[in-house]
């Protein structure tokens, strides 16, 4: 592995910091810039980001990671959200817990939207794009993002969009990601912007390093980070080198914005110790992907074990621990005191008295005002009876599978992501409906799953009546679980409302005694339930 002597970095950082002035940028708003290949913060000074990346979008009840990754000594983090395009939408509220959550534990954070990830490539996610992501959420102003962000230069940089390009049309990189920095601009982002290099995000046709030059023109503050993602593409140390080696003859910023050990299914070589080693002799930030919950045959990018900090996965130990790792290379942002955050005891108010509506024989849905707290609520916790029922990020609930003509009592406890509890809110009590009469009719489910990454699945039903009556025209009911999705169907007229999916026959299958009916679909979560033919329970 080829190293670069540290004391003549230290010595290179120190002369470019004490050759530094105020950009444009940072007169107009005290917050972090770029110099030449720098990142600075708000005082001028070369900020080197070591830290990991967060799940919050999808893992919103793990705020707790947060203060463990600053337990660990991660100077920053990027923080994944969603634009409602597949994830979230993250909203302002949300994002103002994680920046207060950041800046009390006195680290820089990252925000990226992760929904435009692989745009256009075939097997990505083709519906929103980095521009679509910009006018839709960051720009939008009823969501008020751009106005919860305003004064927080000093402490936040903004990914625009994760990946957001894939091999198809790497080409059209360059163009799309200035209209996005220009319609950031416009929309009155002053931040550091972060963008992310195409073909998912490891430019190996070269096309960022190509590009770069004109995009960091565009942006009418000249305040453009680069990002690449390292991966399989980087899998020996010379890949490494001549990436840094060619933003160096740019002349233009860079941070490693992922990057793991290894990578692909089955995994391939990552040459991770250059990344660290080569970024801390030049003076480059990154950021490990990611601190926990991966899933699809990655999991061994997890850096600790179910989100518990004292389970180090030999990736969360290197990244953490090792000779060039987060503990020992990172540095406070000197916008902040570098003093140990103070310990949070403060519990969140007790939540409101929950409102009972929507009520069925097996449902019911609770909404309740919301806890405040000194940092911000991590999560509600929802007791039917005394027993926990369900945990949420949000002031409601659907709590599912109760039994019919039952009486329930319900309350709720905040905590705050040190784990501070509130008080129980006062009880609501409800009694669910009584239940639907089991009808004469038989209905079987033979559910394939296709294998194809996306819970792809067939569905064949056979729908019987078991009764001494004929049934003369009939409507089958059953609700998908999850975010299960019905795409197509045959031998009947098919329909689908939120996730209860109806079928109606067919001249030839009106009068029921027994059919096959089918239907494929998308996001397989188990098998239908709520089963009901003419409006009764079927067996």
């Amino acid at each position: 592995m080829i190293k670069r002597a540290l004391a003549l970095a230290a010595v290179a950082v120190a002369a470019v910091a004490a050759a530094i002035v105020p950009t444009g940028a940072q007169a107009a708003h005290g917050g972090f810039h770029v110099s030449g290949t720098q990142l600075l913060d708000a005082n001028g000074t070369p900020f080197v980001a070591r830290g990991t990346s967060l799940p919050h979008v999808w893992f919103p009840q793990q705020f707790g990671m947060f203060e463990d990754a600053a337990d660990l000594g991660a100077n920053a983090v990027r923080v994944v959200l969603g634009s409602g395009h597949q994830w979230g939408p993250s909203d302002a509220a949300d994002i103002r817990m994680v920046v207060d959550e950041c800046k009390r534990l006195e680290m820089v954070c990252m925000l990226e939207v992760h929904d435009a990830t692989g745009y256009e490539d075939p097997f990505g996610q083709t519906i929103a794009s980095i521009v679509d992501v910009v006018e839709d959420y960051w720009a939008d102003p009823a969501l008020g993002i751009v106005d919860e962000l305003a004064g927080e230069e000093a402490y936040v940089l903004v990914n625009i969009a994760n990946e957001h390009r894939g091999n198809t049309n790497a080409e059209e990189w360059g163009d799309e990601t200035s209209t996005a920095i220009e319609l950031m601009r416009d929309a009155g982002y002053e931040h550091t912007l972060v963008v992310d290099a195409p073909n998912w995000g490891q430019d190996w046709s070269g096309t960022m390093r190509a590009q770069a030059a004109s995009v960091a023109a565009a942006d009418p503050l000249g305040n453009t980070l680069f990002s690449v993602h390292m991966y399989e593409v980087y899998d020996s140390p010379q890949t490494v080198i001549d990436y840094f080696d060619a933003f160096e003859a740019l002349g233009l910023p860079l941070v490693v914005g992922e990057f793991g050990w290894q990578h692909q299914s089955p995994p391939q070589p990552v040459a991770w110790e250059t990344v660290m080693a080569e970024a801390e002799a030049r003076g480059i930030g990154w950021f490990g992907w990611s601190w926990s919950g991966n899933s699809g045959g990655v999991e061994y990018l997890d850096q600790v074990t179910n989100f518990d900090p004292a389970q180090l996965t030999q990736w969360g130990t290197d990244l953490f621990l090792g000779p060039n790792g987060v503990q020992a290379t990172a540095e406070c942002a000197t916008v902040y005191s570098c003093e140990p955050p103070v310990e949070d005891t403060d519990p969140p108010s007790d939540p409101g008295q929950p409102a009972v509506v929507n009520v069925t024989a097996t449902a019911a849905e609770l909404t309740w005002a919301a806890s405040t707290d000194n940092v911000g609520v991590a999560a509600y916790d929802v007791y039917l009876d005394g027993a926990l029922a369900d945990t949420t990020g949000t002031t409601s609930v659907t709590l599912d599978g109760l039994t019919p003509e039952t009486s329930y009592s319900a309350t709720v406890v905040a905590r705050d992501a040190a784990g501070n509890e509130s008080g129980a809110s006062p009880p609501a009590t409800f009694t669910t409906d009584e239940g639907l009469p089991v009808g004469t009719c038989a209905v079987d489910f033979g559910v394939g799953e296709w294998g194809d990454g996306n819970g792809g699945f067939t569905a064949h039903v056979t729908v019987q009546n078991t009764g001494a009556e004929p049934i003369d025209g009939w409507a089958l009911e059953f609700d998908l679980p999850g975010s299960a999705s019905l795409t197509h169907g045959w031998s009947a007229n098919w329909s689908q409302d939120g996730q209860t999916v109806t079928a109606t026959p067919l001249d030839w299958n009106r009068v029921l005694g027994q059919t096959g009916i089918g239907f494929n679909g998308t996001a397989y979560g188990g098998e239908p339930t709520n089963v009901t033919l003419n409006g009764q329970l079927c067996e």
